[in-house]
């Protein structure tokens, strides 16, 4: 489907073109010349180790029509009558376009941010808007500063909502991302230690998270984790708290974990979320918030809620060929995330409970004091602590004193995986977390 035509490319970049070329159709805007597209507009992207402006041929030969160009960058091999708009950066002009096209489209978007619980919370109102709206949402991580414009370009014209998540590690990035996608309303989770070596402090990470409020549009709403002093003390006048305690507008009433979901009672209204974890409950009051606030009828927007499908590796379940089960949540980690999925963990049917724990990452001077945490977490009710990387290993310091389970630490995935086999039965259930780049679910994939 078009998005718009080259003309309205040219005119942006205040760049000529041919009578033929204003009427070049685009369907598609894309960075990575691997890809195959039908009417695409290539954007090369320059980076640390690669300058996508040598790749411009494969791009042709896969569905390319047109590219940003930098006037930096001399062009070779490209055909006559190829289509160059001209531009002094790439990566800011792939921004500006993003820019007006989502004032071109003008949908309702949300934006969504937090240290913890993103992704979740995204998924959930998304789920909700769309049994009223035609909603569009983030896909997989595209949640940067290449991310979210690549995200805001891929919307059909006849999107009404898009619900946009905003990720960070450095200060100035959200205000960044907001100023681009100009959320109509905005969710800010929850405030962990993510990125705390960059950002210094929980106070830091707070001041970065509340950047999304510099591009929210005027009377746009500000949905936060309402028991979390640094965000309910924040100046933005216009708030909605969401939490477990009476000074919230959406109150988490009532939560029990059932076998395979949750019972949670919001606001008098009792439901059951095919999620686990009181967290998970927070992030469910976000999207009611959310959805009452866009006029989405509560009972639908429940029932949307009821019958929600997460993207993988976020307490994904699967059985092994020992028949136990492993819960795979090992997308990403922070300290607090590691924490919740191991109290869930605690609180399932089985009779013999493993955690497998790798390091969190960007934690810098509080790397020890975090692992430390959630070591202190675990109790009794878990038979075996294996921790995988090198931080991991204050997790298992941490561990209280009175700890009777097996602990111990590995640097080799392989030594691994040969003990964990061997704990593995009907009767166990397994959680794997940590970092991102740890490669996790490289287990999984022996255990199957």
């Amino acid at each position: 489907m078009e998005k718009f035509t080259l003309q309205f490319v040219a005119e942006l970049f205040d760049h000529r073109l041919t009578e033929q070329q204003k009427n070049i159709s685009i369907h598609h805007i894309y960075t990575d010349s691997r890809q195959s597209v039908e009417n695409g507009l290539f954007i090369p992207i320059v980076g640390e180790r690669f300058d996508a402006h040598d790749f411009i041929s494969g791009a042709i030969e896969r569905g390319a029509v047109a590219a940003l160009w930098s006037r930096s960058e001399q062009p070779e091999g490209i055909p006559k009558n190829f289509p160059l708009i001209y531009v002094d950066d790439t990566l800011k002009a792939l921004q500006e376009l993003a820019k007006a096209y989502r004032q071109a489209l003008d949908p309702t978007v949300i934006g969504v941010t937090g240290s913890n619980g993103k992704t979740t919370t995204k998924e959930l109102i998304a789920a909700c808007l769309s049994a009223t709206y035609k909603t569009a949402k983030t896909e997989g991580n595209l949640n940067n500063h290449i991310g979210l414009p690549l995200t805001i370009l891929r919307m059909e014209r006849d999107v009404e909502v898009l619900v946009a998540e905003m990720g960070m590690s450095a200060f100035g990035e959200i205000e960044l991302l907001s100023s681009i996608g100009q959320p109509d309303h905005a969710v800010i989770t929850n405030i962990g230690e993510s990125h705390i070596e960059f950002l210094g402090s929980r106070e830091g990470i707070a001041k970065a998270k509340l950047e999304i409020t510099a591009g929210l549009r005027k009377q746009g709403q500000l949905i936060i984790d309402g028991d979390e002093p640094l965000l309910t003390t924040n100046a933005y006048p216009n708030k909605i708290r969401c939490g477990f305690t009476a000074e919230n507008d959406y109150r988490v009433e009532a939560y029990e974990q059932l076998q395979e979901a949750s019972s949670v009672t919001i606001n008098q209204t009792t439901f059951t979320l095919p999620l686990l974890g009181q967290h998970q409950a927070l992030n469910a009051a976000f999207a009611i918030a959310l959805a009452e606030l866009m006029g989405v009828p509560t009972d639908q927007a429940i029932n949307q809620l009821e019958s929600v499908v997460m993207p993988g590796m976020r307490f994904e379940k699967i059985e092994t060929k020992q028949g136990a089960l492993v819960i795979n949540d090992a997308y990403n980690a922070s300290a607090t995330s590691m924490v919740a999925s191991i109290d869930v963990v605690k609180q399932m049917n089985y009779q013999r409970k493993v955690a497998v724990l790798a390091d969190i990452l960007e934690l810098g001077d509080f790397t020890e004091q975090a692992h430390n945490k959630v070591g202190q977490s675990i109790d009794d009710q878990f038979d075996a602590i294996f921790t995988f990387g090198t931080s991991s290993r204050f997790i298992l310091e941490g561990l209280p004193e009175t700890f009777s389970g097996k602990q111990k630490h590995f640097t080799s995935k392989q030594a691994l995986i040969e003990e964990l086999t061997s704990e593995l039965d009907e009767n166990t259930v397994v959680l794997l977390k940590g970092s991102r780049s740890m490669k996790l679910e490289e287990i999984i994939e022996a255990l199957q």
